[in-house]
Parts: C-alpha cells; structure tokens; sequence
C-alpha cells in the first residue's frame, strides 16, 4: 500500500457515534490527527496528504493508522514512499 503524495483512507463505522482516526509514527508518538467527531454507521473516507498537525511534509517510512469508534480500535501500517 504504499502511496505518495497522499492516501485515502476508506473505513466503516459499525455504530453511529464518536469516531477517531489518528496517524502515528513507529516510534509511537502522534503525527496527525485526522478525525475525532461524530460519524453515523456506515462508510466513509479521509484523505490524509502526508503532513502532520503543523503541516509540515513527514518523512517517508512506515506510519500507522489508529481508528475508534464504539470501544473498537483498529489499527493498521501504511507506507510513505517519496
């Protein structure tokens, strides 16, 4: 799955309610948080361009995606490749 400049990330959401969806790096710390509102049941996506919160340009690599919703955490790797 690697992508560049950006991705697309396509999810669905068993139960209406709070949803987060965050990018994090292997070291574990926060790079960017996407998504953290309400979304009804069903599918959506989220369009994460390769910058952090500060919309700085991230390195390539391998980073993660976290998403909650309804006590269920998901999480899986992505690769970077400029």
């Amino acid at each position: 799955n690697p992508f560049n400049p950006e991705t697309t990330i396509s999810f669905s959401v068993p139960t209406s309610g709070l949803a987060s969806l965050k990018i994090y790096n292997l070291k574990g710390q926060l790079v960017r948080n996407l998504l953290n509102e309400t979304r009804e049941a069903g599918k959506h996506s989220v369009v994460w361009n390769g910058k952090d919160d500060n919309g700085n340009s991230v390195a390539s690599g391998m980073y993660l995606y976290r998403l909650s919703n309804d006590n269920q955490t998901l999480t899986r790797k992505m690769l970077l490749a400029k």
